[in-house]
């Protein structure tokens, strides 16, 4: 089971380059901070300075999902990557 979530999970991360669209930057936050939670675990490190908002945006985003089982962080990232790949009503 492991094994297969794993594999779902790196194949997620390969799909998620190949979107027809970009995602909003709420969205690719919320893929940043699963997926680092996913292979990383809890937030690490010191926080990026005040002036480097990317970078503040990404600490915070991994951050909210202290606690957060990897496993649990690896579904989540596969139901999202899937829920983006699948075409919107109404969109070709």
């Amino acid at each position: 089971m492991a094994d297969e979530l794993t594999a779902a999970f790196e194949q997620a991360a390969a799909d998620v380059k190949q979107l027809r669209e970009r995602p909003d930057n709420d969205t690719l936050l919320k893929l940043y901070a699963l997926y680092k939670q996913a292979s990383e675990g809890d937030v690490h490190g010191a926080k990026p300075g005040f002036f480097d908002f990317v970078g503040t945006a990404k600490y915070e985003a991994w951050s909210k999902l202290r606690g957060m089982d990897r496993d649990e962080a690896r579904r989540k990232y596969i139901e999202l990557v899937r829920k983006l790949e699948s075409p919107t009503p109404g969109k070709p």
